[in-house]
């Protein structure tokens, strides 16, 4: 202490020292560490906010209106184009241009005329392979029922044949009453479950009748479709096939008239071995 007020008094008295010191004395302050605040950024006003908000809505206005003013421009300067070619050309180009216009308006003419004849001749020809097709298909099914292939159903009657067990029924007068129906109109016929085609036979075996090689056995069904008041006037004329089995064999004859007689036994016809389809 006594040395540093030593040097105190020397200075009082030397000008230039006091200085000296005092300077040495500012720059160790200086390198003194101290500790500082953190800055902390005020929010803008609300009203800044809104007045960018303003400045920015003008300008995307004004964006907007020189748009659409360039766009119109741009419309005007066309049209004013369009119409400075034509108001440029000659007579003879005129002309020319509209005769061109002229032949090419005609070439669409034709070729809308030439397609519409196409179409109406698909359309036609569409048409006819309908119409084919359903008289194919009639056919088919007309077939297929007369053939055999096919099930049936409709009017018709069915037959309930009682056989005596001392007078057995012969294969010929059962044969007879499948004809009877036919000549009525049948168009379908089954005898014991087994469909009556062209080809179908009937035959005697012991105590039973075999049709189309498949035994059949008393009481004998047999089921017709065509219309059911004459299929049955058939069987019950007088002196008729129902007659005969009634009084020549003591076999009891029922007939049913029925709106729908189903027929569902069908038929393989085995292939042509000698007839042929002419083309």
């Amino acid at each position: 202490m006594a040395a540093e007020h030593d040097s105190q008094n020397r200075d009082s008295k030397n000008p230039q020292n006091a200085m000296r010191h005092q300077h040495r004395r500012d720059r160790v302050n200086d390198r003194t560490e101290t500790g500082s605040f953190p800055v902390i950024r005020r929010k803008p006003p609300l009203s800044d906010l809104n007045r960018n908000a303003t400045r920015s809505r003008i300008v995307t206005s004004v964006l907007v209106m020189l748009l659409c003013a360039l766009l119109g421009f741009g419309y005007m300067v066309q049209m004013h184009n369009t119409q400075s070619s034509y108001e440029s050309m000659t007579e003879d180009e005129l002309r020319r241009l509209f005769t061109e216009t002229s032949a090419q308006v005609s070439k669409l003419e034709e070729r809308k005329t030439e397609l519409i004849a196409q179409l109406n001749s698909i359309k036609a020809a569409a048409d006819k392979q309908e119409q084919a097709r359903l008289i194919a298909q009639q056919n088919e099914q007309t077939s297929g029922i007369l053939s055999g292939r096919l099930p049936a159903k409709g009017k018709g009657v069915t037959i309930s044949i009682g056989e005596n067990a001392n007078h057995p029924i012969d294969a010929a007068t059962m044969f007879h009453l499948i004809e009877e129906l036919r000549n009525a109109g049948a168009e379908v016929i089954e005898f014991g479950g087994v469909r009556v085609i062209t080809s179908t036979s009937i035959r005697r075996s012991g105590d039973d009748l075999v049709c189309d090689d498949q035994i059949v056995s008393s009481p004998y069904i047999v089921k017709a479709i065509g219309d059911p008041s004459t299929l049955q006037s058939a069987i019950d004329i007088a002196g008729g096939v129902g007659s005969t089995l009634k009084l020549d064999f003591g076999a009891t004859v029922s007939v049913q008239q029925s709106d729908e007689v189903l027929i569902s036994s069908v038929r393989q016809l085995p292939p042509n071995k000698y007839a042929k389809t002419v083309e």
